[in-house]
């Protein structure tokens, strides 16, 4: 096996384990998931720091997602294009959720890896806002303004404790587009001030 065919192979067998325990993972469970020798990880990577770091810049690569969004960019309806954003994005926060803690851990004082993170963040915004754009118009805010508003939604629904306890665990891909595009007020039946406002 080529070095960087190992390499990726060692990533992908350590990124299950580091979100099922964490720093806590051994290299000897990582060498067996792998099917390799626990020798070989030193071969390729100087230290189990090393190796978990790979794995969480693998982890929180922007890319996959930027290009997923970029497709749904042919969709018509601007909130056809939000759910179906919504739902890759909650995806993917849902799969590296055991993960948000482990930088904290292991990668503190980490400046590459948190300057990583951050450009991670502004690429997939970007890519969110680039799905509004077409309809800039109709928008009270900018693109990358509702693009962050959308990102916010989307956490609170994924992370318990975000915000301060479970409140938006079950809002839903179109409750989070609704509350974005309509916000939070009733339409149907009309609402007194909206009665009033019709005369």
């Amino acid at each position: 096996m080529a070095p960087e065919e190992r390499r990726a192979a060692l990533i992908s067998a350590t990124l299950p384990l580091l979100r099922e325990y964490g720093t806590a993972v051994s290299t000897r469970q990582i060498a067996e998931a792998a099917g390799v020798a626990e020798g070989t990880i030193f071969g390729v990577f100087p230290d189990k720091v090393s190796l978990l770091r790979a794995a969480l810049m693998h982890a929180f690569d922007p890319r996959p997602s930027v290009d997923a969004l970029a497709a749904l960019a042919a969709r018509a309806d601007l909130r056809a294009r939000l759910r179906a954003a919504v739902g890759l994005l909650r995806s993917g926060m849902r799969a590296n959720a055991n993960l948000i803690a482990v930088p904290r851990d292991l990668l503190a004082d980490d400046a590459v890896f948190r300057d990583h993170m951050l450009a991670g963040r502004r690429r997939i915004q970007s890519a969110v806002a680039g799905l509004m754009e077409p309809d800039r118009a109709r928008l009270r805010r900018s693109p990358d303004a509702a693009a962050q508003l959308l990102l916010m939604l989307v956490a609170v629904s994924v992370f318990p404790g975000f915000d301060g306890g479970d409140t938006f665990s079950d809002m839903d891909d179109e409750e989070t587009v609704s509350v974005l595009l309509d916000g939070l007020l009733v339409r149907s039946p009309l609402l007194p001030s909206d009665t009033e406002s019709t005369r």
